[in-house]
């Protein structure tokens, strides 16, 4: 799906700044569209998207060096408003004829914006005259503003910390507004994409499921469609909006690996058949799964192992069904982002999907993917929009490989068990104490460890099991979840009491970085 149905769009140009996303999320949360491109890519998508505004984002690089990227020429000369972010605000003045230099006053975390006079960007948010907290992350700063542009802001470090160009409608900040570190930058976002560039706020999920039916309508036609629905919210989304553009032209395959948790197909079926009268197959392989990873213990040869076998049951599946044109896949627009790189040009590759990657090329399908354009916590909107129930829309995430990724060491039937079994007893906890909305991901693991115990008048000589539970906004970065040991105890008892084959329970305090979330 293009976006050329989104009229009204905010261009977001990426330098290389590990936060651009977040410039995206904030002009979508304001009820716009906003697309991001690469730098080296920007002249074109400027002339198929035809923004109504631009924002230019942060980078790692300095304007100083020779061939340090630079935003394309006719941003500044459409007559459009254009938002300058750190390295945005650099660029432009070095492009619009002011200076900046390197290695002034480093600014970095922390600080304090005065600002210093009235302006659109700062209209009903900072008064003229007031301080009020940014987030900084500078090693160069601008020394001489272009003709036209005004000081609104300065800081401690930088004398031009926010600038305007009224007439032009140029804007250009010094600090990072889409970061939390600064409390009112949502706010000053909103008033760009509103106020000075005039967007109404359309960009809604009743709109974008319109949109979305209508091009998986255009795309598949009379073709059959096929989607691997895993039970998570992405694919369950996609295989919803797919099903309300072409009903009965599409299956669903859901694959138990026997990696699942406990009753979690049974769920998801009960619900997808009950609820939405939707073609649905179940193929349960967890034997032929179980029995090629019994006693394996690389991370990496149970990932491949698992993603080969999911390729060869969906391909005997799709045959008996007699073959499919397209495959339905939940592809969201992180994936598609990550997937552009900045050094050597913007590539293609979409990372692969752990359970489909392959499948398409192999199978000779062409993919639908009626997510790409979204967010995690868009997709979670859709999915409301489409009638999916709080519950399974709030779900914590689960890997594709499932369990066996929550199993060091061999895995086998006996441990997985096991294992289920405990993630039960803790996720029970977890919604008997009204945490399980305030947690990202929480889940056990059983390590390939035998500790000695008592239980009762008898030594025990069984596994260790621990538990993970983490805050995230989106699972790049993640912070161990901060129970009262009160809880940890409560939980830690019943898995002891409840589980045989544990006789220890620890917690994981590990945050991301330098920890990964899951542990293999």
């Amino acid at each position: 799906m293009t976006t050329d149905n989104h009229p009204d769009t905010v261009l977001i140009v990426d330098f290389g700044s590990q936060v651009t996303q977040l410039i995206a999320r904030r002009v979508r949360e304001a009820g716009v569209y906003s697309e991001i491109v690469p730098f080296q890519s920007a002249a074109e998508a400027f002339k198929r998207i035809q923004p109504k505004a631009v924002i230019l984002s942060g980078s790692p690089h300095s304007t100083i060096d020779i061939g340090s990227p630079r935003a394309p020429e006719e941003v500044f000369s459409a007559g459009i408003p254009v938002l300058g972010i750190c390295y945005g605000e650099q660029t432009m003045c070095a492009q619009l004829g002011g200076k900046v230099e390197a290695g002034h006053h480093r600014e970095f975390g922390r600080a304090f914006l005065e600002i210093e006079n009235d302006s659109a960007l700062f209209d009903g948010v900072w008064a003229k005259g007031t301080r009020h907290q940014v987030w900084m992350s500078h090693g160069d700063r601008v020394t001489e503003i272009p003709a036209g542009f005004r000081v609104i802001g300065t800081s401690a470090g930088a004398p031009f910390a926010a600038i305007a160009d009224e007439a032009r409608k140029f804007y250009a900040v010094q600090f990072h507004p889409e970061v939390v570190h600064t409390p009112d930058g949502a706010k000053l976002l909103r008033n760009f994409v509103h106020k000075i560039a005039g967007i109404e706020s359309d960009w809604t999920m009743r709109a974008y499921r319109e949109h979305a039916v209508e091009a998986i309508r255009q795309q598949v036609g009379k073709g059959k469609v096929i989607c691997a629905l895993s039970g998570g919210v992405d694919s369950s989304v996609a295989a919803l909006l797919t099903h309300e553009a072409i009903g009965d032209q599409l299956t669903c395959i859901l694959v138990d690996h026997g990696l699942m948790r406990k009753n979690e197909a049974a769920d998801v079926v009960a619900m997808f058949r009950e609820h939405y009268n939707l073609p649905l197959i179940l193929v349960d392989a967890s034997d032929r799964f179980i029995s090629a990873l019994e006693g394996e213990s690389d991370p990496e040869k149970k990932r491949k192992t698992i993603g080969r076998l999911f390729i060869e049951v969906f391909e005997e599946e799709a045959k008996k069904l007699g073959g499919a044109d397209f495959l339905v896949q939940g592809t969201l627009y992180p994936d598609v982002i990550e997937s552009v790189s900045f050094t050597g040009g913007p590539s293609v590759t979409i990372k692969s999907h752990h359970n489909v990657g392959g499948l398409p090329d192999r199978m000779k399908m062409k993919l639908v993917e009626p997510l790409r354009e979204l967010f995690k916590d868009e997709v979670r909107a859709l999915g409301k929009e489409l009638g999916l129930p709080d519950s399974f829309i709030g779900r914590h995430p689960f890997p594709g490989p499932g369990l066996a990724i929550r199993c060091p060491g061999g895995v086998t039937r006996e441990k997985l068990e096991i294992l289920r079994n405990a993630d039960a007893i803790y996720l029970d906890e977890i919604r008997k104490a009204g945490l399980y909305d305030a947690i990202w991901q929480a889940f056990a693991v059983l390590l390939p460890v035998q500790t000695v115990g008592v239980m009762g008048d008898g030594r025990t000589y069984e596994f260790v099991c621990a538990l993970r539970a983490v805050t995230s906004i989106d699972g790049m970065t993640a912070d161990f979840y901060h129970y009262d040991m009160e809880f940890l105890g409560r939980a830690a008892t019943r898995i002891i009491n409840e589980v045989r084959g544990i006789n220890r329970v620890v917690y994981d305090v590990t945050s991301k970085p330098p920890g990964t979330i899951e542990w293999e």
